[in-house]
């Protein structure tokens, strides 16, 4: 655990610490797959892309003979395999088989549940509008079950550059990871230009991204200094938290872990702050290990008078189940 040099103890920190933060029931599932596979099958054992967006899960299994590769071209014949849990598309799938690697699929069964409606639309002859966060791999994947038929916007600009020819039964899909306050303008255009299109159902949005944000947007109710999100920035949805707060003209940070804390320069601990009282709300996305938690905590405590409390907002008891499946 780090500690800062220049220790001023004197300086009173306040830190608001939203109960809400640790893995959501998609993320369990895949790191439970991911435990059990390592018990039942030799290693090295692979996963199509990181297992969950977070550098410090990565790093752990790495240690372990757990290689994430994005190329098929280099996993090796009659290997064992994981899925991540953003899905993969067909494409990518027959790629596997063709190589007889054995797989199991660690995908959020949300991600699964929106690329059957997907499927299911395609079948019925719908074209289809999807809302996405550009770069996102689910998204990605999504697109391979018809590149002519699923077209992927993120912004009101890709809406009026969607060409409306040859568009008759429309239906509109959503990346789970974002929040309906994040797809409202945009969803309201949509059905604006096609008011016949039929629109994604409120359960397919990831509720931890909706019950994350709302607490976040509950706490700006407190007179804060500082919020610190832990998370890797290659996080859509960290670095949304991020966002969020940003827009409230409330300073913030996304950090992997406490050492990340001495190089941010937006800390506002300065010379005469020493009596100051400093309030910070400390949050973490559903991908976030609450060893990294209890780091960033350790750190102030060891190194400044802190104070913690703990704020409740929505409680959470979704499980997925994570049996074993080689397909």
């Amino acid at each position: 655990m780090p500690k800062n040099n220049n220790k001023i103890l004197k300086m009173n920190i306040k830190i608001y610490l939203a109960e809400l933060r640790w893995y959501c029931a998609g993320v369990h599932r895949a790191i439970d797959i991911l435990n059990k596979a390592i018990e039942q099958f030799p290693t090295p054992i692979y996963v199509n892309h990181e297992i969950i967006h977070n550098k410090y899960i990565i790093n752990y299994y790495e240690k372990k003979w757990i290689i994430f590769w994005e190329d098929l071209k280099n996993i090796p014949e009659n290997s064992i395999m994981i899925m991540s849990a953003h899905w993969v598309g067909p494409e990518y799938i027959k790629k596997v088989k063709e190589k007889n690697i054995k797989y199991i699929d660690a995908s959020c069964p949300l991600v699964v549940k929106v690329h059957n409606e997907a499927k299911k639309f395609l079948s019925e002859w719908y074209e289809i509008i999807y809302i996405w966060k550009k770069g996102h791999q689910e998204a990605e994947w999504v697109k391979e079950e018809d590149k002519n038929k699923i077209n992927i916007i993120s912004n009101i600009e890709d809406l009026n550059n969607l060409s409306t020819e040859g568009f008759s039964s429309l239906a509109l899909l959503t990346q789970t990871t974002l929040s309906v306050n994040e797809t409202k303008d945009l969803i309201s255009k949509i059905t604006e230009k096609y008011p016949e299109i039929i629109l994604p159902k409120a359960k397919d949005i990831c509720y931890a991204t909706t019950n994350r944000q709302e607490a976040v947007e509950k706490i700006c109710e407190k007179q804060l200094d500082l919020l610190i999100i832990i998370g890797s920035k290659n996080s859509s949805n960290s670095t949304k938290l991020k966002e969020i707060w940003e827009k409230k003209w409330i300073k913030s940070i996304l950090i992997d872990s406490s050492e990340d804390i001495f190089n941010s320069p937006i800390i506002p601990f300065h010379k005469g702050d020493e009596h100051k009282k400093i309030n910070i709300w400390i949050s973490s996305w559903a991908s976030v290990p609450e060893i990294l938690v209890k780091e960033v905590l350790d750190f102030f405590k060891n190194n400044y008078n802190t104070e913690i409390e703990i704020v409740k907002t929505i409680e959470e008891n979704i499980i997925f189940p994570s049996n074993l499946e080689l397909k």
